[in-house]
């Protein structure tokens, strides 16, 4: 009997599953304003990305929904994946420890009655054994170059402090992504540098909410454009911030 040769199978070009993937988002408010119309669009893992359009875009509305903050999916469909895991109600535990989100108000965060207790409290609502919150709580004071205030009450911190504390408070969890909305927003240019250079060097996926396009050109390579609940441009900032005409178009232009 002949012997059989067997081909080899041809290489595989499929790309890796995207750490967030987003496919036809729709969303409306209780009073009928309609939201997201059909967003779609995917995050690989470590990428720092800019979302970017005029105010009632739908921006914040879109990060809301990447931990489950506004529900699941209106149509009973689960159009949105983190790591894999759709982000239906059984996952938001995982997911939730997974996305870190950063309020443009750092106010909304910060709660408790010290610094340290506001960073331990996602760790301590995981779970976590003293030991382990305590390391992790020493850990992300450290990134943020904050260690100094564990022992303050959050409200008597800069609003530049305050933001820091605020990742401060997602970075403890060990987050895969962390969803950022308007982080310079009211910060004096000392602030601000100090801000844009900490996002620089911290490791995970990023999304960025802004109307600081200095900010956006600094530190995010890629930009996604919204306007009125849709996505209309994606690609290199470079690329699009240089496009006026898109700019004018969509209430960018300065």
């Amino acid at each position: 009997m002949p012997v059989q040769h067997l081909q080899p199978a041809p290489a595989t070009t499929a790309e890796p599953e995207p750490t967030l993937a987003v496919r036809d988002l729709h969303f409306t408010y209780p009073d009928g304003t309609a939201a997201l119309r059909g967003v779609s669009l995917s995050v690989a893992a470590g990428e720092k990305v800019a979302l970017v359009g005029p105010n009632g875009a739908g921006k914040s509305t879109l990060m809301l929904h990447l931990n489950g903050l506004l529900g699941e999916p209106q149509d009973g469909s689960a159009p949105i994946t983190v790591a894999g895991l759709p982000v239906t109600r059984p996952n938001l535990p995982l997911i939730r420890a997974r996305v870190g989100m950063v309020f443009q108000n750092p106010d909304d965060q910060l709660f408790s009655p010290t610094v340290f207790d506001d960073v331990a409290f996602g760790p301590l609502h995981m779970g976590l054994p003293e030991a382990e919150v305590r390391e992790r709580v020493a850990r992300a004071l450290a990134l943020v170059g904050m260690s100094e205030v564990a022992g303050r009450m959050s409200h008597h911190l800069s609003l530049g402090q305050k933001k820091r504390v605020s990742i401060a408070t997602v970075l403890s969890m060990d987050p895969e992504i962390l969803v950022l909305d308007e982080p310079s927003a009211g910060l004096d240019p000392r602030a601000r540098r100090s801000l844009i250079a900490l996002l620089a060097e911290l490791p995970q996926t990023m999304l960025v909410a802004s109307h600081d396009l200095q900010l956006v050109r600094q530190l995010l390579p890629r930009t996604i454009v919204m306007d009125e609940g849709r996505v209309v441009a994606d690609g290199p900032t470079s690329t699009l911030l240089a496009d006026t005409d898109l700019l004018e178009a969509h209430g960018l232009a300065g």
